[in-house]
This record gives C-alpha cells, sequence and structure tokens, in this order.
C-alpha cells in the first residue's frame, strides 16, 4: 500500500515563476550555476546550491554553505518569493518535450514507505552524497528539490488527472531555456484528492527513478526526527517528503554512455581483436552509429565508429541484472580488458547522459580526453520495475531519465 499525503505547498507567485524555477543542484556545477543565476536573485540556485553566494574558494561541504542556504530560504520566504498556500492540496505536474507530454501527480511519500520498502529502489547510494542533501535538508528543514517516481499506470488516476488538465487552467504554464515546458496545476478539489490517495493506497509499490541521494536524504532525516521526537504521533510533517509520481507508461528512459581514458595498455587492433571473443564487430566508418537494439553497443575509437553485438551466452536471458547491457559490457569489456572494475570510484572511465547525444562522445575522444567510447540502448521502465521488484540493484550509471524535473515550483517544509 503506496501513501500519498496532500500539504500545504511554498510556492512562488506567478510573474516570477520562470526564473525561479531552476535546473536540479545535481545536473550543473558551482560555476555553472554561478553564471545561470548571477543576474537572477529569483533562481532557486541560491537556496539548493547556495556556494554560489560565497567566495569561490570555499569548501562546497562547509558549515557555511549549509547556513547560506538557510537564510536565503529565509530571505525567499520574507520576501514573497514563495508563498505557502492556505490549504492541503495536492499538484499536477506536467512536462513536455519533443512533442511529448507527461503527467505527474505532486503529493508527499512516506518515509515509513521508503524504510519499508514499499517505495522500490534500483540503485545504490553513495554516503557521501546522501550526508551533504541531509544536511542541506536538516538546515533548511524543507526539501527543496521533489525526487522523481513512478508508479504502475491506473487507468482511473490518468481520467482523474485528464480530466482536471482539461476543467482547468494551469497556475503555471511556462518553456524553460532549454526547450522543455512546464505546466502545473494546483488540484484544489477535497473529493479529487481523496480520490487520488485511495486510488494510491492501492498500489503495492512505487519506484524511485531518478534522485536516489535527495530520496535517501529526505526520508533519513524524516527518520531522525522520529526517533528524536519523544512524542512522535506519525502525523508529523517530518513523515512525509516532496515526490513527482509519473505512471510508469509515460515515462521514457534514454541512454547513459561512457567513455574511457585509455586501452589498458592494448594497441587498437589487439583491443579490436580481444572484442572478437564477445561481440560481433562491424566497422561503420566515420559516419555516427547508434545502438539498434538491445544487447547491441556502439563504438568509437580511433576515428570509427562500429557496431557491436553481444554474441549468445554473454548474457543471461533470466536474469534481471545479467540482460541488462551495461552488465555486458562491464563483464566482457570494462573488467576483463580494461581493467575497470569498480565504475564508481575509477578515474579512468566518465559517463554521458544521451540527452547530449552521440556528437559528445565523438568529440570526447577526438579531443584526446579519452581513447574509446561505448553507447548502449537504453534500458525500459519493465527491466528497471523488474529489478527493483526482484531486490536487486542496477549497476552504476544504468538509467538516465528526460526531462529532469524543475526544483522551485512547489516546496515542502518539514
Amino acid at each position: 500500500m503506496a501513501t500519498l499525503k496532500a500539504f500545504k505547498g511554498y510556492r512562488p507567485p506567478q510573474n516570477i515563476v520562470v526564473d525561479l524555477a531552476s535546473r536540479p543542484y545535481d545536473v550543473l556545477n558551482s560555476s555553472e550555476a554561478r553564471a545561470e543565476a548571477s543576474s537572477n536573485p529569483y533562481s532557486l540556485l541560491h537556496i539548493i546550491k547556495p556556494e554560489i553566494d560565497l567566495d569561490e574558494t570555499v569548501n562546497l561541504y562547509s558549515q557555511e554553505v549549509y547556513d547560506k542556504a538557510k537564510e536565503n530560504f529565509e530571505k525567499f520566504k520574507s520576501n514573497g518569493w514563495l508563498v505557502k498556500d492556505e490549504e492541503e492540496y495536492l499538484y499536477i505536474y506536467a512536462q513536455t518535450m519533443f512533442g511529448k507530454t507527461q503527467y505527474g501527480i505532486v503529493g508527499c511519500a512516506s518515509v515509513d514507505d521508503y524504510m519499508n520498502n514499499v517505495i522500490k529502489k534500483h540503485e545504490l547510494t553513495r554516503p557521501d552524497k546522501e550526508e551533504d542533501r541531509m544536511k542541506h535538508v536538516r538546515i533548511t528543514n524543507a526539501n527543496m528539490e521533489p525526487v522523481f517516481f513512478s508508479y504502475p499506470a491506473d487507468a482511473e488516476i490518468d481520467q482523474i488527472v485528464a480530466d482536471y488538465v482539461e476543467s482547468n487552467k494551469a497556475d503555471y504554464d511556462f518553456t524553460a531555456d532549454d526547450g522543455v515546458g512546464h505546466h502545473f496545476w494546483v488540484v484544489r478539489d477535497k473529493l479529487k484528492i481523496a480520490r487520488i490517495i485511495a486510488l494510491f493506497e492501492e498500489l503495492p509499490s512505487t519506484y524511485v527513478a531518478d534522485g536516489h541521494h535527495r530520496t535517501a536524504a529526505a526520508a533519513l532525516v524524516g527518520n531522525e526526527k522520529k526517533s528524536q521526537n519523544p512524542n512522535h504521533t506519525g502525523d508529523e510533517e517530518y513523515n512525509f517528503f516532496l515526490a513527482v509520481h509519473f505512471p510508469d507508461n509515460q515515462l521514457t528512459i534514454i541512454d547513459y554512455n561512457r567513455v574511457v581514458k585509455d586501452l589498458n595498455d592494448y594497441s587498437v587492433p589487439e583491443f579490436l581483436k580481444k572484442l572478437e571473443f564477445a561481440f560481433s564487430i562491424e566497422d561503420k566508418g566515420v559516419k555516427i552509429y547508434k545502438p539498434a537494439a538491445l544487447h547491441n553497443f556502439s563504438m568509437y575509437l580511433d576515428g570509427s565508429w562500429y557496431s557491436l553485438t553481444a554474441n549468445l551466452g554473454t548474457y543471461d536471458d533470466n536474469d534481471p541484472i545479467g540482460i541488462l547491457d551495461v552488465t555486458i559490457l562491464t563483464k566482457q569489456v570494462l573488467a576483463p580488458l580494461l581493467d575497470i572494475n569498480d565504475l564508481r570510484r575509477s578515474k579512468r572511465i566518465d559517463f554521458v547522459g544521451g540527452i547530449r547525444g552521440l556528437e559528445e562522445l565523438k568529440l570526447r575522444v577526438d579531443s584526446g580526453d579519452m581513447k574509446v567510447a561505448f553507447a548502449l540502448y537504453p534500458v525500459s521502465m519493465k527491466q528497471l520495475i523488474d529489478i527493483a521488484d526482484s531486490g536487486q540493484i542496477m549497476p552504476p550509471k544504468t538509467t538516465w531519465f528526460e526531462p529532469k524535473l524543475r526544483s522551485g515550483i512547489v516546496v515542502h517544509e518539514l
């Protein structure tokens, strides 16, 4: 049984929402955030990446940075840039990219659901990144950014959302500078709110799609507050955290690709020869080649593109992890040939989201920064859900969701 809770969100006035809504904290570095928000006092980056308002030499994890986040959050509230709704609502948040729109329900997920695995995960988290976001939640006492969840599509929920969107003007409707449209409705109808919540109670699970570290941080801080409160009842706002829930059949996962700095002392001919043990190889020449299906890979090496098709026996169709292309690449190439055994810590490998296009892989190799690039066919939502349901964990950097949620359209205070 999945929990969804209405809440009193903090939201920007309509006239500044375009300026306030920002990209998530983890998709741009400090210098990019500094440049993006330098002439925009409304940008939420001043809260989620508060180092941009401090000296450039500041340690990103110093107390000074977290204190600045709290100071800026309080300023946004006092200036009327974030205003609290008077009643508890659910919200509908839709995004349009490349002509396709996906509709999410914004509400609070439950800390207990996370702890009890009703909210299912498919990635491991890094303690250092967890602690960073936990400090941010603790000191701001808020979930400044929503996490990105999915749920098994439900026809009645779909219909409620469709009817509400058709019958009500969006509270916010804008296109960001990256061309993605953002559309947002406050669901003020109490009967519809109650029905959506009841329908969520019938769902066996929800799934973390994107934002595992923010999810873990939000849940762990809520659990801390529970343990520190001798009068805990379970109804306190800290028992819940901000999430946008999308039906699984509306989401698209795009490729998440790899670039490697060297060939582990192999020459190009030697490396190609080694690959023949696991792959059928076809030289595609200088024209960019995109993987055509599962178990087909694209490789860019020494100015040429190659099609690599995994041979039978290199993957296990009966294993949710073993069938993944990231597993095939790791077990057949990265570990045995390139001696990259820890994808999380190796400095010889980097990861490139498919939204950048395969041109980015070519650029990284041609520049001399990297020696070889591998493009993968995207994972499906079914594969993600199968893995999460089986209790297994995907290899690092397997999924890339687009479009990203904009932060600051609504904020949840604990």
